[in-house]
């Protein structure tokens, strides 16, 4: 029932079209008229409504209007499948733009509901209560729990936790994050119990800004659709007056009688409606927008799609786009007499995001008999037949036995921008792991293709630099531009688009 409510239009449009296939194939009798009628009423009504309501609220004409004498004007003179065919072309527009209007705010809504309502504000005596996200004001505390959605900008006061920024900087590698850093709504609080203190008010945030840049794209209509806004008035107009010497002038001047004249006259009125134009713009352009955005791609609006055909450059987004958005393992370095059934069992154990794809990789049994401690930030460690085993970042195995490790067995590493996780037993550094978000498979080839059509690359990523530079060199990217928020991207391609457009000649 609900859906049947959302897309009354779409349904009444296929009602519509299903009558007009009934009346084309019946022999034409009574029954055919009435089954056209009925298609017209149906197919009709909405635009029509629509057309009228809009003559009266702005005082102007509009293609709406158009469109119905059109239908009309061939019925009069027997075409009844034309009329109806017009209908259907026009009510399936509307029904189609309405349909993915609805489709674009439901993704604004999916947006919103990651963002949470409440948080829990630590008071002076350290007592917590469930506010309103709306009330907090800068300064305030919160206390987010392991497992909580951030629910507004802060800085860190206490706490150390890995936080997912994927929804903000398409990053999906977690960050380590501890007291003085800096954290946004609408972030994932993995594995540590925060105390943060609020920087701005819920319509600043930084999670608040990217939904009004969906919106603000939807809002945003194309060249062609501005131009029949801007016009449609003046054409209407037009149309009509032809129309209405058309009528009359060739009577008396060429010596038409009566039903001629009336008949050439409806067929210029069919004719100059505007139908197809019409019915391609904007449901074309909505869809393709609202496609977009539900795939993580923000178009500014409809008029930059029609821009593509002549782009000097194009900008990529990385995670997710040109890489495929998940960490993987790509280099494993292990010491022969290491059992890979340790490390597995112990990452299994673990609260970091990275550990299930290094027990993926390694796809060994598990142990039963290893028990380890979650130490948030570093990694994990355990006792195991005597031994210490520690896995983690550099620091926690001992950073000089972990640079030695990584320069005598695997170099390079360390300038390809990886994710590096080393294992020690007994504070020697005997095994070490690279994690990294890998190309999409295509990847390399679109790029290769654009730089065929001499369109130049930008890539623009909230990746560190050393990552983002890693990436580039591997598809062959010409620009990056690294550590960057969805807030300041805006900012970049503004300033992109007036140095590409003075230099294209010369690229």
């Amino acid at each position: 029932m609900q859906f049947v409510k959302r897309n009354i239009e779409l349904l009444a449009a296929c009602v519509s079209g299903f009558l007009i296939l009934i009346g084309w194939m019946l022999p034409v009798t009574n029954m055919t008229s009435i089954i056209f009628i009925s298609a017209f009423i149906i197919g009709g009504f909405a635009k029509a409504r629509e057309g009228i309501l809009s003559t009266w609220q702005t005082h102007k004409l509009n293609v709406e209007l158009l469109m119905i004498l059109a239908a009309i004007g061939a019925s009069i003179i027997g075409y009844w499948l034309e009329g109806a065919i017009l209908i259907f072309i026009f009510s399936l527009s509307g029904a189609l733009e309405t349909y993915t209007t609805n489709k674009s705010k439901r993704e604004i809504t999916n947006l919103l509901e990651i963002q949470p309502v409440t948080a829990f504000l630590r008071h002076a005596d350290n007592t917590v209560e469930e506010v309103s996200v709306e009330s907090l004001q800068p300064g305030d505390l919160l206390l987010v729990r392991p497992g909580d959605t951030i629910p507004i900008d802060g800085e860190i006061v206490s706490g150390t936790s890995n936080i997912d920024e994927s929804a903000i900087s398409g990053e999906p590698i977690p960050i380590e994050k501890q007291a003085l850093d800096t954290v946004y709504a609408g972030t994932a609080n993995l594995n540590g119990a925060l105390t943060i203190k609020v920087t701005q008010t819920a319509e600043n945030t930084l999670f608040h800004k990217i939904i009004q840049l969906v919106q603000q794209a939807q809002e945003k209509p194309s060249m062609t659709a501005r131009f029949i806004e801007k016009f449609e008035d003046t054409y209407v107009k037009i149309v009509l007056l032809f129309v209405g010497i058309m009528l009359f002038l060739p009577h008396f001047v060429f010596g038409w009688d009566w039903t001629e004249t009336f008949y050439r006259a409806m067929v210029l009125l069919v004719v100059a409606s505007p139908c197809a134009l019409v019915a391609s713009v904007t449901p074309a352009t909505l869809a393709a927008i609202s496609n977009g955005a539900r795939n993580g791609v923000l178009f500014k609006g409809g008029i930059y799609l029609e821009r593509l055909q002549s782009i000097p450059a194009i900008a990529f987004d990385k995670t997710g786009t040109l890489t495929q958005g998940k960490p993987s393992v790509t280099d494993i370095t292990l010491d022969k007499t290491i059992d890979p059934a340790i490390i597995a069992t112990m990452e299994n154990q673990s609260t970091h995001p990275l550990a299930q794809s290094i027990v993926k990789a390694l796809d060994a049994k598990l142990l039963p008999d290893i028990d380890v401690i979650n130490v948030p930030g570093y990694g994990v460690k355990s006792q195991y037949r005597k031994q210490e085993w520690r896995i983690g970042k550099a620091d926690f195995v001992g950073k000089t036995a972990a640079m030695r490790f990584l320069e005598e067995h695997n170099p390079v590493l360390s300038n390809q921008g990886k994710t590096l996780v080393f294992v020690s037993c007994d504070q020697e550094v005997v095994g070490l792991f690279a994690l990294k978000d890998i190309p999409q498979t295509a990847a390399r080839t679109t790029i290769d293709e654009l730089h065929h059509m001499g369109i130049q690359t930008i890539m623009i990523t909230g990746d560190s630099k050393q990552t983002a530079d890693a990436i580039a060199e591997e598809l062959g990217i010409d620009t990056v531009i690294a550590d960057c928020l969805p807030e300041n991207k805006v900012d970049h391609i503004l300033t992109l688009q007036k140095k590409i457009w003075c230099c294209c000649y010369a690229w």
